[in-house]
Parts: structure tokens; sequence; C-alpha cells
């Protein structure tokens, strides 16, 4: 399924908020992000909880996208020719890292409040997905405590199967490939592929190359373990000097050069690694955004986005070749 599937994708439009879709910046800039090849892209949906120990799972006026926008973008892409990935996300208003929603082991009820909620969440996407004809669903995304739940997961799982047709992947985190044994239970495993592939003193190319066949090892074995293709759910780094030494930091660094090229290495590397392993089914690089900026202004954001940025070239490149990756 792996060579089949092969994600030449995008996450778009992350963290628009309620408005951001139904736009026509928001299809103009689609089209550009289309423009580079892709046959996939990742529409994410933003949602809530109070804290890291809230039991409740909530849309937020002015910050979820509404269901009529989703339905707005998703036929975006489809004039685009796009497969389309929905990902419903959710975050705590007090900043704390999803990751951490967690529960005591000795509290099952607590996690039981916590998981009907997160089920009701993500059965309501799950149908509009399938309404709307979306090929894969992203059922987490970097949820570690919650992963943990291995019992309450493969229910979870069930529950999404019994509304939804498509492809069910699974987000986790780098560090986590073989961390939850119930990860067998779904289509494609997704991973945050934020992996550091350099050193404060070795920012080269070479180097990235070297520590990508490092870190492939482990991502092999995962495929191994679970026998499922696995994709990098997100990928990515900012556009500033010293960025692929902890590619998953998103704090704004005024005082760092920015260095597109440091960025694009981090792409043609990545790519150089992956893209041709049988048992690997492609990616959706972090992110791009709904709006943008005039294109001389793109430069000077060092966020993750690579529009009109080098990286941008880069990922052209590799997604408009003239062949496939490899049977």
């Amino acid at each position: 399924m792996s060579r089949e599937l092969f994600c030449k994708g995008y996450t778009w439009g992350f963290y628009s908020g309620e408005g951001g879709f139904a736009t026509e910046e928001a299809e103009r800039s689609m089209e550009r992000l289309a423009s580079n090849g892709l046959n996939w892209i990742c529409i994410p949906v933003n949602c809530f909880q109070e804290a890291f120990y809230s039991t409740n799972v909530f849309a937020m006026f002015g910050r979820t996208q509404t269901d009529e926008e989703v339905i707005f973008a998703v036929n975006k892409a489809r004039s685009l020719g796009l497969k389309v990935c929905l990902k419903p996300m959710v975050d705590c208003l007090d900043r704390v890292w999803r990751a951490r929603i967690d529960f005591p082991r000795e509290n099952t009820e607590y996690a039981d409040r916590w998981f009907a909620s997160y089920t009701r969440f993500m059965l309501h996407y799950a149908r509009l997905a399938e309404r709307l004809g979306c090929e894969m669903l992203c059922t987490g995304c970097e949820m570690a405590g919650m992963d943990k739940n291995a019992d309450r997961c493969r229910r979870l799982i069930d529950e999404v199967r019994g509304v939804y047709s498509g492809l069910i992947m699974h987000n986790i985190n780098h560090g986590d490939e073989l961390r939850f044994p119930w990860l067998d239970a779904v289509d494609i495993i997704g991973i945050s592929a934020y992996y550091p592939v350099t050193t404060p003193e070795d920012h080269s190319i070479e180097m990235m190359h070297r520590r990508w066949a490092q870190h492939m090892v482990r991502v092999e074995e995962c495929h191994r373990r679970y026998n499922k293709p696995v994709m990098f759910a997100e990928i990515g780094t900012r556009s500033e000097r010293g960025c692929t030494e902890t590619p998953w930091a998103f704090h704004y660094r005024p005082d760092i050069p920015l260095d597109e090229q440091e960025q694009a290495d981090f792409y043609e590397s990545a790519m150089a690694a992956s893209w041709d392993k049988e048992w690997f089914c492609g990616y959706f690089w972090w992110d791009w955004k709904a709006k943008l900026p005039p294109v001389e202004k793109a430069r000077e954001n060092r966020d993750f986005t690579i529009y009109g940025k080098k990286a941008e070239e880069v990922l052209r490149a590799w997604y408009t070749k003239d062949r496939a990756p490899e049977e």
C-alpha cells in the first residue's frame, strides 16, 4: 500500500482560526502550495481543552474552524486534484503541550471521562470526513499520555471505523516509535519527524545525511514491529541558523541569524533518506499558512513555512520529479 499511497503532501492552515479557511486569500494560498507538485494536503481543525488535566474537549468560537469552512477547504483541495487528510487536533489553553494530557493509573474514572469526550470530538470529524470523502483521517497528534492507554485507544479506533471508511493514520512523536503496542490497529503510523540532524559544531548537509541514515533505522524498526506503512505526518524546521539541531523549536528568536539554506538542506536530506524506502508512504510537511504575505516579504518569516524560500524550491524539485518513488 505504501507505494500506491505515497503522499507528496503538506499541512495547510494550522491555527487559522474561525474565518481563516473560506476566503479568497486562503484559496490563493492553497493554489500556490498545490503548484509545488502536491498530490495530498493535510487540513487541521483546532479544538481545545482548558488545561492539560481537564476532561472536556470542545470547539471554541473564534478559534475553531467551522464545519462549513472545513467543507470549503476540502472542496477547494478537490478542485486542485488533491487527496485530503483531515486532522482534528486538541491543544490546551494553558499552553501545555498536548503530549502532557495524561491520567493517573489509579483514577480510571478520570481517564474514562476524558476518553469519552475525546471520542465524541473525534467521531464528529470522522463523520464529516466520511461525508466529504476525505481519503485519510488522523486520530491523534503527539499525544503520548493518551497513547499509553492501549485498550482505550483500540476502542477509539474501533468506534472511528464504525463511521469512517477511509485510511486511519495516528501521529506519534519522534522517540515514541516503539512505545505503543496498539498501533497495529491503524492503517498508517505517522511520525512527527523533528529529528535533530546537526550539532552546534556542524550544520553541514553531509552531517544531515549521516544523521538521517541513523534515524531511519529506528523508523524502519517501527514499520517492522507493527507491520504498517510509516509516514512523516509532521516534519519541518524554521529558517534560522542552528534550526536543525532542534527542528521542533518554534519560539521566535530575533537574535539568531536567518538561514534559508539550513532549512532547505533539512528538506533535501530528509527526502533523500526516506523517499525510496518501500515501506515509507510520504510527508505532510509543517506548515503552510492560509494567509500568505507578499512574496517579497516571505524570506523575512522565520517560521516553519517555506513559502518564497529556498526550501520551497527543494520541495518542488522532489515533488515534481519525473519518476515516482521506486517500486
